[in-house]
């Protein structure tokens, strides 16, 4: 089975010994590494070629969650599965690969994503969003598994995330127009067309986010008009309030366990995420005026 590596880079040169480093140590190497850099401006390039990665270059302006991520499964044509990285998602331990790879002996699972750690000197928050998001137990889903999780069946991360290069391909790959829930959208296809998909536990990346107020206003903001955009997918999985519900009460427990003074930051930023959201959704009607 030949593995492909792809990841996606922005002035990532301070990050990228770690990150490398994480790689080579890893029990299955993959056959190619691909770095699709969108013109960075640092010596992200030089060090990814030194390193014998294939480079494909792009405009800033061309840069697309989808479109992207794409373009660089085109390039990897003799993989069969294709592993996606963020250059700041760092593999832990020695089997991270090989992990998420053995997912796909089950012939049936089309695609399959990592557990994702909170970084070293992550607040509470953080903590929280990958302990609730990555849990410790693996699990195999499919179409049917709506009937008991739901919108969370169809949950899915690029961040650390795996697919059957043909499973992909079938359902045909990603989509060009989005910029953001690319893997989400993805999983939904393949669990339409009769693939399965793994959580895999064992394969471990560390990887998380002190979001700003914007940042999460804009994550929130672009998650609601992929939902307006593709709203089958609310309508074949479910809506997501009742998810939200749950993260917001953990959240809470949490917090008041590890960091209460902590507390008034999440209920501003659970409105923040709850508006902006709400706004996405009317995008279309936003635009119209």
């Amino acid at each position: 089975m030949k593995v492909a590596l792809i990841i996606p880079t922005l002035n990532a040169g301070r990050q990228w010994k770690t990150l490398f480093d994480g790689i080579l140590s890893q029990s299955l190497v993959p056959d190619e590494v691909i770095v699709i850099d969108s013109c960075s401006a640092d010596d992200t390039v030089a060090q990814a070629r030194a390193g014998g990665c294939t480079v494909l270059q792009i405009e800033r302006s061309a840069f697309s969650h989808g479109g992207t991520r794409q373009a660089a499964a085109m390039q990897a044509a003799n993989a069969n599965v294709l592993i996606y990285l963020t250059q700041d998602a760092v593999p832990v331990g020695i089997d991270s690969f090989r992990r998420i790879v053995a997912a796909f002996r089950d012939g049936a699972v089309g695609a399959a994503y990592g557990r994702q750690l909170p970084r070293r000197n992550a607040n509470a928050i953080e903590e929280h969003a990958r302990l609730f998001n990555y849990p410790p137990l693996s699990q195999v889903r499919s179409l049917d598994s709506r009937a008991t999780l739901g919108f969370k069946s169809i949950f899915f991360s690029n961040a650390f995330g795996a697919y059957r290069r043909d499973a992909l391909f079938s359902i045909g790959g990603f989509a060009q127009h989005v910029n953001f829930g690319e893997d989400t959208l993805a999983v939904a296809h393949l669990h339409r067309a009769g693939w399965k998909t793994a959580y895999v536990a064992e394969a471990l990346v560390e990887h998380s986010h002190a979001y700003s107020l914007y940042d999460e206003f804009r994550r929130y903001f672009n998650i609601g008009v992929l939902h307006q955009r593709e709203s089958w997918m609310n309508e074949e999985f479910g809506a997501v309030g009742g998810e939200g519900m749950r993260f917001v009460l953990s959240e809470l427990r949490y917090l008041l366990k590890h960091d209460p003074m902590k507390i008034p930051s999440a209920f501003l930023r659970t409105v923040v995420k709850s508006a902006a959201y709400q706004f996405g959704r009317q995008e279309s009607r936003i635009a119209s005026r």
